[in-house]
């Protein structure tokens, strides 16, 4: 059964999740009579804890608003879930520009872990392995983040100043659908208000984001992430691909996912199971060409190219290569 000490700090905790909780609703969730709840409330005025009593019918005990509390109380499960995020997060690359700030977390709850749990936290991260190495990414400053966030909830336009991969600046006024994150890094999704179209930036390559006056009505069709992924596909690179493939929509998207490819189904003739394999065509978008014939030979189903010719080249090439290599003896 829970100390007394124990209860007054599950009862601050409560409160601090914010709004009025009325004595029943304490006294049940800290499993005790409704005088005992008035006790520990003393406990933690006397501990210079603003609580206030709120009278009436919908009455009971609430923080002072404005209160900032002491120092973070967490449970021994609680602080090693914050750990291992704040080392995944550093590891995919999803922190703020102010890098450090991950590494000074991790270090102060550390600090104040009882010994027994800072040795099993230790022997954890001795014996944890990643199958990928942590990458180098671009950050975003995290007041652009925290600008960019408030005004997708409160659907508010943004000025942004934004740096292209060309390295050409301009500012945009931005009507913002969402935030994503996507291998490594952080996208804004939304309309363009001066070009009237959607767009997605890259949050490190914006260097301000105020919000203006007015607002926006939440768009109809795919959320953001979607949006992000057939941006993507749609992007425009170097080379434009052209391609028919035999197979499931499954069976493609397995090693060319909507990041990567957009499709186009054709439709089912008459009796025929709409997931049967069928011809469906593929459109691409890359800088380079030399990584889709390997791509195309493992997905090992039928396919036509129809532009361009040096992809052509590339398949007809790799497949000389293998064949000679089959030949050997």
């Amino acid at each position: 059964m829970p100390r007394p000490t124990g209860r007054v700090l599950t009862l601050l905790e409560l409160l601090q999740s914010g709004g009025t909780r009325t004595v029943a609703e304490l006294a049940d969730r800290l499993g005790v009579e409704g005088r005992t709840v008035r006790r520990y409330v003393d406990h933690l005025i006397d501990l210079d804890v603003p609580v206030e009593s709120v009278r009436g019918r919908y009455g009971g005990y609430r923080l002072a608003p404005g209160y900032r509390l002491p120092p973070l109380m967490l449970s021994d499960d609680e602080a090693l879930a914050v750990l291992l995020g704040l080392i995944a997060g550093r590891r995919a690359g999803l922190t703020t520009t102010h890098r450090t700030a991950s590494e000074t977390a991790s270090a102060k709850i550390r600090r104040v872990l009882p010994k027994h749990i800072a040795r099993r936290l230790d022997l954890l991260l001795e014996t944890l392995a990643f199958t990928d190495q942590p990458g180098e990414f671009d950050t975003p400053d995290a007041d652009v983040l925290l600008a960019i966030a408030d005004a997708v909830r409160h659907r508010r336009p943004l000025s942004i100043r934004y740096t292209d991969r060309d390295g050409r600046r301009s500012e945009r006024t931005l009507h913002a659908y969402g935030i994503v994150a996507h291998a490594g890094r952080w996208y804004v999704t939304g309309k363009d208000a001066r070009i009237g179209e959607d767009r997605t930036f890259r949050l490190d390559r914006i260097a301000d984001a105020r919000t203006l006056p007015g607002s926006f009505e939440e768009p109809m069709g795919p959320g953001p992430a979607q949006r992000v992924l057939s941006g993507f596909a749609t992007a425009d690179y170097r080379h434009e691909v052209t391609l028919r493939i035999h197979g499931t929509v499954e069976q493609i998207r397995a090693h060319l996912p909507t990041s990567v490819a957009s499709l186009e189904e054709y439709e089912a003739t008459t009796g025929q199971d709409e997931e049967a394999e069928r011809w469906i065509r593929v459109e691409l978008r890359v800088e380079r060409l030399d990584w889709l014939p390997r791509v195309l030979a493992t997905l090992d189903r039928p396919f036509v190219i129809e532009r361009p010719d040096e992809l052509r080249d590339l398949v007809i090439a790799l497949a000389d290569r293998l064949a000679s290599y089959g030949r050997r003896g």
